[in-house]
């Protein structure tokens, strides 16, 4: 993927660069003087905003690959403002990367921060998340200044201010959510400072922070450490195991819209593109690293898949979800092959536009009945009859149903698999676990969307929601949109999709065995077309319906068998019992293991202080013989 080349940058082209990514910030700054209760026309402002952002976006989009440095114009910016050049010397640091794959993502960065906002003017209702569109906008000029960094130093600085404003997006109005929000917040930190130490170590490995610059073999232990360090910050960003454990408690407490932007679509995009970034262009992997990646990129899909299965809180469900399909993007950078790294880009824009869509469905659901829990739902496809249509495209999507984006994407990923197994290592001889897991994973996914979907739209309807009907058009033209994306770039994969978008990033291959998007979409469209015929030529339509006779009493309307209940039986086999029960006691929640080994370590150091001075002389000492030791 690393062909970059060097151009010459154009004036226009730095002067887009540097109002897409300040203007955001800077407008963003300035909401914080109106108050709250203008929360309307922050919203339409923030709007007008990210639409100006999009058209410097599409100008990036149209222009040539090429490096670009912004010292010179920022650096006249100071020197009018301050008298001085507070940039000078500062050629290194501002340096910026416009490839084909950053065009891409700050085109669907652009796409979802458009759609999202446009969502939220209905949405977001005063005082539900203070200054919501003051870190909107901060989110999106910072998502864009990190996805166009080459600098490593300052694309951390543009990450680490995404993580507080993730922090921001959720609200504390309950003991629940500030627990969420500070659970995210350490997570992230932590994480951050963990790829700190990486950079620290690429530095000191090669003496550069450019991005492009740096192909680093992973074969000692100091090269491995350096990637390892960075992986964890792209897998805590994208939640994928075993960092994942925020996602699903920030879908659940979080607004719809709020996790629309992040954990389902910019974190995602941003995870997967800091992971595209270090297995492609900054290291070179061994047979180790792949297996490892593709060992957890399995991991990944199966445990949340599992976890997604009993879940009763719908958004709950779709932020397992939102970890199970990093696993498939992180299984295709594993593989390492044209096809897989192509594959494991096209799923991450796949998911971000259909998991965007499910948090949107389920704020719109929430929005009408003011119900989380599926057991209090259904029967809503007849009265929100656009967000069960949109949210049905979206499940089947998700699930891997053709002619959709979600099988496109997840079908090229099982091809790269089976490449993959022509290889002589270790992790190539595992093929069939890698292929199976995979497609086990697709096939639950479809299993508890069907519970999602079942249980929500097409199960009894409950009397308490005879009121329910459709949301606003500014909530549910959002999901038209993103819906038709999803079966634009499921039906048009293999002929314009892949070619157009992907390939250019990581070279033109060809499909193993035949598949036609196209062709195979029109097949679907006749058999349904087909069916339709036969079921108004053969009057199945008309049929007779009775109610039940049990002892003469009439129970049809009272009787109903929750669509969860069904799915109660996953968690009575011995092990699924043993893990679901070990999951409710945090045993695999990684934040949750390090507080009690910090509680644990802080009370064990408290014991040591007895107050006898002579015990305190000696913590002196072997503090100071400690630090000594780690100088030389």
């Amino acid at each position: 993927m690393n062909e970059f080349v060097s151009i010459v940058p154009q004036p226009s082209v730095c002067g887009h660069l540097q109002f897409m990514i300040l203007l955001p910030v800077i407008v963003g700054l300035l909401l914080f003087l109106i108050p709250d209760k203008y929360n309307r026309f922050k919203g339409i402002f923030a709007l007008i905003i990210s639409v100006i952002a999009g058209y410097f976006t599409l100008s990036l989009f149209t222009s040539a690959i090429q490096m670009t440095v912004l010292n010179e114009i920022l650096g006249k910016s100071c020197q009018a403002i301050f008298g001085l050049d507070l940039m000078k010397d500062s050629t290194s640091f501002f340096t910026f990367t416009i490839d084909n794959v950053s065009k891409l993502i700050i085109l669907f960065i652009s796409l979802f921060a458009f759609l999202i906002l446009l969502y939220s003017i209905a949405y977001i209702k005063t005082g539900r998340v203070k200054n919501y569109y003051t870190w909107f906008l901060i989110t999106i000029g910072c998502s864009y200044g990190a996805v166009l960094s080459d600098n490593l130093l300052l694309f951390l600085t543009f990450w680490g201010i995404l993580g507080i404003t993730l922090y921001k997006l959720i609200p504390g109005h309950n003991e629940e959510s500030s627990a969420t929000a500070k659970k995210t917040l350490i997570l992230i930190g932590a994480s951050d400072t963990i790829m700190i130490i990486g950079i620290a170590l690429l530095w000191r490995l090669t003496g550069s922070f450019s991005m492009n610059s740096i192909s680093l073999p992973t074969n000692n232990p100091l090269s491995v450490a350096a990637f390892l360090a960075l992986l964890v910050g792209s897998f805590t960003k994208a939640g994928a195991f075993p960092f994942h454990t925020w996602v699903p408690d920030y879908a659940k407490d979080a607004p719809a819209s709020s996790s629309a932007l992040l954990p389902a679509s910019l974190d995602k995009l941003l995870g997967i593109y800091f992971l595209a970034r270090i297995t492609t262009d900054i290291f070179i992997l061994t047979d180790g690293i792949r297996l490892l990646l593709l060992t957890i990129g399995v991991i990944t899909i199966i445990i949340a898949v599992m976890m997604a299965l009993v879940q009763h809180n719908y958004k709950r469900l779709l932020g397992f979800h939102a970890v199970s399909q990093v696993g498939y993007m992180i299984v295709g950078f594993g593989l390492g092959s044209l096809i897989g790294i192509a594959a494991g880009l096209f799923h991450m824009i796949n998911h971000a536009l259909y998991k965007s869509g499910l948090f949107l469905s389920a704020g719109c659901i929430e929005y009408r009945t003011g119900e989380e829990n599926i057991d209090e739902l259904g029967g809503l496809s007849k009265a929100m009859p656009v967000t069960f249509f949109a949210a049905l495209i979206f499940a089947m999507s998700i699930s891997g149903v053709p002619p959709l984006n979600g099988f496109a994407s997840k079908w090229m990923i099982y091809q790269g698999i089976i490449d993959f197994g022509s290889g002589t290592g270790l992790a190539n001889k595992l093929w069939v676990i890698w292929l199976g897991l995979a497609v086990f994973g697709s096939a639950l996914t479809l299993a508890s969307f069907i519970k999602f979907i079942g249980g929500v739209f097409l199960s009894r309807s409950k009397p308490a929601l005879e009121k329910v009907r459709e949301v606003p058009a500014l909530m549910w033209i959002p999901l038209v949109v993103l819906a038709l994306f999803c079966i634009v770039f499921g039906v048009f994969a293999t002929n314009f999709i892949v070619p157009k978008l992907f390939m250019p990033i990581t070279g033109e291959f060809v499909f193993t065995g035949y598949w036609n998007s196209t062709f195979v979409s029109l097949l679907i469209l006749i058999s349904i077309i087909l069916g339709i015929i036969v079921y108004f030529a053969t009057s199945l339509k008309k049929f007779r319906t009775e109610d039940s006779f049990i002892g003469g009493e009439k129970i049809q309307d009272s009787t109903s068998y929750p669509t969860p209940e069904f799915y109660k039986t996953f968690g009575e086999f011995k092990f699924l019992a043993w893990m679901y029960r070990k999951a409710e006691e945090k045993l695999f929640d990684i934040y949750d293991l390090s507080k009690q080994f910090v509680l644990w370590l802080s009370h064990k150091l408290s014991e040591a202080h007895t107050g006898v001075l002579p015990g305190y002389v000696i913590w002196v000492c072997a503090g100071l013989i400690i630090m000594l030791l780690i100088m030389i």
